[in-house]
């Protein structure tokens, strides 16, 4: 997940995005999804801007070359935070599916007991 400046991803988005595709396949992975998640006002000032675009990637990456694919998200201006994790082998076939919008989210809806209370 990036957040990305508002106003350098008004003006290219495609640049801005393609660039973050680039970057993680000059270094050996693979992007499986990547698209723009949402955009609106931060929590809190990150560089003077109030506002982000939340971008998701979803990828495979070498282990032993992360800390170089971290360096380099670093060291993009476009890119205010990034966050990086790793998700199960398990999920990663549906969420990235999920992100092509080829299928639609699962949606759990909450048991209640007769009284009206969750479980």
């Amino acid at each position: 997940m990036f957040v990305l400046d508002s106003n350098r991803y008004a003006r290219d988005q495609t640049g801005v995005s393609n660039k973050l595709t680039e970057t993680v396949t000059e270094l050996g992975g693979e992007v499986l999804a990547s698209r723009l998640y949402n955009e609106q006002k931060l929590a809190y000032p990150i560089r003077g801007q109030r506002k982000g675009s939340y971008w998701l990637m979803y990828f495979n990456f070498e282990s032993e070359s992360l800390k170089d694919l971290n360096r380099q998200f670093q060291l993009n201006d476009n890119i205010l935070r990034h966050l990086v994790t790793h998700i199960d082998d398990r999920l990663i076939d549906h969420l990235v599916a999920v992100a092509k919008g080829e299928v639609a989210p699962v949606k759990h809806e909450i048991e209640t007991s007769p009284s009206g209370q969750g479980f």
